[in-house]
């Protein structure tokens, strides 16, 4: 891309960000942005972009050998801010089925995904875990908010 006045708002690399940071010292963000479930592909924050806003891309893999069920978001967990997810399949035929299955607890109340979706997290709502049970075809997933960066409040066992 050619340098330009706005060539900084457009991001087509992955780029450490405040999940990355958070990671304990001697992990490497990649051995758990690329696995055999998942790749997290771009995301955006104040530590990658400085004044954006956090979102998160991940393309979710079909079933390759054990991986399923599991569970990348184990923790019940809340935000100070709202948070919208995304869930989206990829069969153009029926982009409304997400050839797969995928649970998503709101406070004390479970969600079993098999359609395409958008889903509104008011800011201090607990959600998750989130359990990865079936992936057929890829899923695209997203998450943003406005928060500078991705923080989160854990909620007592």
């Amino acid at each position: 891309m050619n340098e330009s006045k706005n060539s900084k708002y457009v991001i087509t690399e992955r780029r450490l960000d405040s999940r990355d940071a958070a990671l304990p010292p001697g992990v490497d963000p990649e051995s758990v942005s690329n696995t055999k479930s998942h790749r997290k592909i771009l995301s955006l924050d104040d530590m990658v972009l400085k004044g954006s806003c956090y979102t998160e891309t991940v393309w979710m893999w079909p079933e390759s050998g054990g991986v399923y069920p599991e569970t990348p978001e184990p923790h019940s967990h809340a935000h100070d801010y709202d948070e919208t997810l995304g869930f989206f399949g990829t069969d153009f035929a029926d982009p409304y089925e997400l050839n797969g299955e995928v649970e998503l607890w709101i406070e004390d109340e479970k969600f079993l995904l098999t359609r395409s979706c958008l889903i509104f997290i008011p800011k201090g709502t607990y959600h998750c875990p989130l359990v990865i049970h079936r992936v057929d075809k890829p899923i695209f997933h997203f998450s943003t908010g406005p928060g500078e960066a991705y923080v989160q409040e854990v909620a007592e066992k």
